[in-house]
Order: C-alpha cells, then structure tokens, then sequence
C-alpha cells in the first residue's frame, strides 16, 4: 500500500532576513563591487586572457614599460643638462648625483621587467623615485654646497613639477594601476615632507601669528615674506591638482589600454582567420566587415590553376601518412610562393590550388604577378624535387594554368556558410589551361590576353605559342607554353 499523501501546508509569509542574512548579503555585494572596479582600474581582460592574446598583451605591455624607461632616461640627460646651466660649481655634482641614482631605480625595474613580479617590483621602485625626489627637493644640499637658507624656503620654488613628471612615466605603461598608485605616493609622501619642514619650531605659521586676532595687509605680508614661513594653502592645492591630474590620467591610460586590447584581440583575430582564409581576404574582412564586405562586383582578375601531375598514381605506393606528408609539403610551398607575390589562395582542390590576382588590392597587376606566380612555384617545386630526389624519393611535376579577365568576384553560399571567391568563365578556362598541359607538354600555359597585360618581360619566359581548342569549347585560343 502507498502512503497517505500529506496535505499541503499553506504557504508561509517570507520572512525578513536575519541581521547576519543581511551582513553576508552586504559583504557578498561589496565584494562584487570592489571586484569590478579592481578590473575597471586594471584594465584586465575578462575573463583572464591566454594562449597568443595574452602573449601577446604581455609583449605591448613589456614595449610600454621599455618606452616609459627610455622617456624616462631622455627626461634625466635634459633635466641634468639645465641643472649645469642653472646651478653652480660643485653644488651641480650633488644633483647630478641624485640624477644617477634616480636613473639607476628605473634601470633595475627595467631588467627586471621580465620577472614573474615585474609589476610589483616596478610599483615598489616607484615609491622609492618618489621619495629620492622629494628629499632632494626639500632637504637642502650638503653644508658647504649649498646656499645658507632656512629649509622652510626650498617649499617655495616650482621644483615640485619635477614629481609631476613621475605620472608622466606611470601613463606610458598601458597600466591605470600604476598611474594611481604613482599620483597616491606622490601626494602621500610629499604631504610628508612639507608636512615635517611645518612643524620644525622654527618655521612660522599664520596660525600662531594670527593668535591674538586677525592680521591686517601689512602685518600678513611680513608673515608671508618670512623665509621661515610656511603655509598649508600651497599643499593643499598641490594635493589637489595632483590628485585630479592623477585621476585624468588614469582616464586617459584606461582608454588607451581598452584601444589596446581591442588592437591585440584583432590581431590574434586575423591571425587566426589567416590561417583558414588568404590572409589579404582576412585583412579585408577585418577592415571592412563593417562596410558589407564580399557584395558581388566584377573585376578585372588573373586565375592561376596548378595540381600535382600524377598524384593519384604515385599516391598508390604511398602509405596514408606519407601521401599527407607529400600533401602537406605542397601546400606549404604554394601558400609561400603564392602570397611572395601578394595572391589570393582561393582553394585547395585535392592535390591542387586555385589562387587569383588582383581581386582585393585593385592594384591592376594582376596579371604580371600571376605570372610571376607560376615561374617562381615551379623554381619551388624544382627545389623541393631535388632534394627529394637526394633522398631517393619520387620527383615532383606540378601542371599550372593562367588566365585572366573579368569576373564577378564576392561572398557565395548560404547564411551559415559563404565563400568569398571568383566566379566566371576566366576560371573554367585557367582550369582548363592547367589540364591541357598534359597534351601540350609544357608545364605552364598562359593565355594570350593574360600574357600580353602581364607585359613582356614575362613574355619572354615563355618559349612557343599555339592555338589551342580547350574541352568543352568550340573556338581556339592562343595559348603560351613554358617548359
């Protein structure tokens, strides 16, 4: 027998969470937040980049910290220069000095940029810059090198700037972090300083000036014009100022690392698309996918056919292995002979290829560099066949064919798979051209129209002409035979 089946309990009212309930939930949504403006600040990828994107992202970042160094090295050599204008013998030494030493906590990040903690390292030599900077500024030279002036008085001159020029080097590092670290130590430590030098018992302040009431214009002058004097409303502006610059900057190195990214991303894009499609159709594609890129438009393109003479019988006393490797090996030279000379590798066709010339660039060549093309693949082949040879295998015959004329070239296929390729009678009669070598014996026909646009220094590469009734066609053309 089966049990009674219970009755439903009415439903409950939800209850208010409880104080810890609530607790974990606000600590769980500030978690979040800090965890989103840590990536904002960053600029990281989401998720975490690998493989060639964050390869590549490492290397733009390491040519960042490089090109920061260098502006930083350009900026010491100037700065050192108007110091041997500005100051006087031998108090220049001891500048010159902390200029060495500046340029030396730079140097060291920099040798290290490669480290696994290259980052932190390079944060920690930032507050050691910021803290030889501001010592150097405010406290005064070593006695007898400098000038017998109360300390108060290095607080009024605009060598402050030179700090400034620390977030300067922060904002070449394609590194927001590194930017609001440098402007958060810079105003940290140099309040420090100033702060110190403020409460020396010698400085004079308005404060205790103004104790007994408040002063009137001359009386405030002379406080003011007090070489011991200090005020609070510089600092305060400089914290400010700093603070807001900081800010604009890390704006600023923000957007520029997303340019990055997005820069990085379509490379590795086209890198990979490159690999499946010419590379010049994966350029065009990445430059003008916006712009409809592959609508049907008829151009003026040289067709270049070639396919292994023989494959299949020689493929019969190779193994599977072997006949890839021999596949492999072909290919491997036709993509590298057909893009020396800027060519579209249209498709592999088994043992096969069809490349055309002049369907993207526009550059009215096409022809010429068809041509070209093919005497330079089968200087290629040649190569390739004695080296096999050498080892005892097999020679290689590749059969080539070329033709030029107008076709319609763009995107055919259905919407979850097109093909960018050419289309017309140019490429029945390239395709016929490369079969007919056969019974011409030559191992590159050209056409005569593809011949003469090529021009004649390619006609001279060629050793005899005849008419030629390709299959399936019912007039003669004048073919070009290349042995």
């Amino acid at each position: 027998m089966s049990e009674p089946i219970a009755a439903a309990a009415p439903p409950q009212p939800l209850s208010e969470p409880s104080v810890p309930g609530r607790a974990r939930m606000l600590a769980f949504r500030t978690s979040l937040r800090v965890a989103r403006l840590r990536h904002w600040l960053a600029g990281r990828l989401p998720p975490r980049a690998r493989g060639r994107l964050a390869g590549n992202v490492r290397a733009a970042e390491l040519a960042g910290l490089a090109f920061a160094f260098r502006a930083r090295a350009v900026a010491i050599v100037v700065v050192s220069l108007w110091l041997l204008v500005l100051v006087p013998w031998p108090r220049d030494l001891y500048y010159l000095s902390v200029a060495g030493l500046f340029f030396l906590l730079g140097y060291l990040p920099y040798r290290l940029r490669h480290h696994p903690r290259a980052g932190p390292i390079k944060l920690a030599f930032t507050v050691l810059d910021i803290a030889l900077m501001t010592t150097a500024i405010i406290m005064p030279p070593p006695a007898g090198l400098g000038v017998d002036w109360p300390i108060q008085t290095r607080l009024r001159t605009p060598e402050f700037l030179y700090v400034l020029l620390l977030l300067g080097e922060a904002a070449l590092t394609y590194w927001p972090v590194a930017v609001l670290w440098t402007g958060a130590w810079i105003a940290a430590i140099w309040s420090l300083g100033v702060w110190l030098v403020y409460g020396r018992a010698d400085t004079v302040r308005f404060a205790e000036a103004a104790r007994d009431g408040p002063l009137g214009a001359e009386a405030a002058l002379r406080v003011f014009l007090d070489p011991a004097f200090v005020g609070l409303t510089p600092l305060w502006t400089q914290v400010i100022v700093t603070s807001l610059f900081t800010l604009l900057l890390a704006i600023a190195v923000w957007r520029s690392r997303r340019t990055m990214l997005a820069q990085v991303r379509a490379e590795v894009v086209r890198a990979d698309l490159a690999r499946y499609v010419s590379p010049d159709v994966a350029d065009a594609l990445a430059a003008r996918a916006h712009a409809g890129f592959g609508a049907p438009q008829t151009r003026v393109v040289a067709v270049l056919f070639a396919d292994v003479v023989g494959f299949t019988s020689m493929s019969e006393d190779l193994g599977p292995e072997r006949v890839f490797a021999l596949l492999r090996g072909f290919r491997e030279r036709s993509c590298k002979v057909v893009f020396r000379h800027a060519g579209t590798l249209d498709k592999f066709l088994g043992d096969g290829f069809m490349a055309t010339f002049g369907g993207l660039d526009g550059r009215g060549d096409g022809a010429a560099r068809a041509i070209a093309c093919a005497i330079d693949l089968q200087r290629e082949i040649d190569a390739w066949t004695a080296k096999r040879e050498a080892r005892g295998a097999a020679p290689i015959r590749v059969a080539v064919g070329v033709h030029c004329g107008p076709v319609v070239i763009g995107n055919i296929g259905a919407d979850q798979r097109v093909e960018f390729t050419v289309i017309g009678d140019v490429v029945n009669v390239a395709s016929r051209l490369q079969s007919a070598t056969r019974e011409v014996g030559g191992r590159i026909l050209a056409s005569d129209c593809c011949l003469a646009a090529a021009g004649p220094e390619a006609a001279a590469r060629f050793t005899r002409s005849l008419p030629l009734t390709l299959r399936g066609r019912t007039r003669p053309i004048v073919v070009h035979v290349a042995e």
